[in-house]
């Protein structure tokens, strides 16, 4: 497999503070572990380019935009909610972290590569079409999806994420859009308490126990996800990697370990390969745990790369 590997330094010029979980230092786990694990060295890898204010226009509104630009201070960190802060390079990076999903669907639509993860930060699948919230300023993984509609005119797109939050603005933005299936798994009840009973038809939510363990994980995930997928067929698989549900991160109490990362990234190339000649594009979410997201990212990154688990 061909795997792109989509990251931009400017990424790591956005932080909120000292103390805060969603820090550069996520980016630096995972290229060290990555690099010390020869993974890295094995995919294609590239700069993302800024997305432009058309192509986040395209799930955001204007409004919300030009909001967010007056907020950028010239110094120091400015508090946009309680969990969710802004200094002068923050929406330089968001629009990197938006313009690595678009690159990664271009690539996978022109047959430069197979599939593609986006190494960034901000993360964006809290982030809804006139919000920003839950360390999110623009939703990275809509924007991409939106650009395959746009530029390629794909009219099916699977959203699959896997994070430990619910995609509340993924859902706000594609919400009863027929040509997007968005699933998600998450612990309930559990932050950000938005969408998470909604019954839009396109939308398949996976809620999870606190303590949920792998078993009971893959098996919630074919029970509720594959059925949707088969019946759907879409063109391209875009995912939304968080890694917070790991049993060593502390931002919630779901029980997985790397082994099923690796597992649920090749449920999602097993789509991809056959329905969408293999097109799947993947954005970094959440993971806070140094350590084990390090570690998390090798095995989603050798599940693209069609690499075992273990050598």
């Amino acid at each position: 497999m061909i795997t792109g590997y989509i990251t931009h330094p400017h990424c790591m010029l956005h932080h909120m503070g000292p103390e805060h979980p969603e820090s550069p230092s996520r980016l630096e786990a995972i290229q060290a572990r990555l690099s010390l694990a020869g993974v890295l060295q094995q995919t294609m890898q590239s700069d993302a380019r800024p997305a432009t204010e058309e192509e986040l226009a395209r799930v955001h509104s204007l409004r919300h935009l030009r909001a967010l630009d007056k907020c950028v201070p010239e110094e120091g960190i400015v508090t946009l909610d309680s969990d969710t802060l802004m200094n002068p390079d923050s929406l330089e990076a968001a629009r990197m972290a938006a313009g690595a999903v678009i690159r990664g669907v271009d690539q996978v639509f022109r047959g430069q590569a197979d599939n593609a993860f986006c190494a960034v930060r901000p993360p964006g699948h809290h982030a809804e079409a006139a919000d920003a919230m839950g360390f999110c300023f623009y939703n990275n993984v809509s924007v991409g999806a939106a650009h395959a509609r746009a530029q390629y005119h794909a009219c099916r797109i699977a959203i699959l994420d896997f994070d430990v939050h619910q995609c509340n603005g993924t859902i706000d933005i594609f919400k009863d859009d027929p040509e997007v299936l968005i699933c998600t798994s998450y612990q309930y009840p559990f932050y950000p308490w938005r969408y998470i009973r909604s019954e839009w038809n396109n939308v398949i939510n996976t809620p999870l126990a606190a303590g949920t363990d792998s078993a009971t994980f893959r098996r919630a995930i074919e029970d509720d996800w594959l059925p949707a997928l088969h019946a759907f067929k879409p063109d391209i698989v875009l995912v939304s990697a968080g890694f917070d549900a790991h049993r060593e991160d502390e931002m919630a109490d779901i029980c997985l370990d790397e082994s099923d990362f690796h597992w649920i990234t090749q449920l999602a190339m097993d789509i991809a390969a056959l329905y969408a000649d293999s097109r799947l594009v993947s954005v970094l979410e959440g993971g806070y745990h140094l350590a084990s997201l390090g570690r998390s990212a090798e095995a989603h990154l050798k599940a693209l790369l069609g690499l075992p688990l273990e050598d």
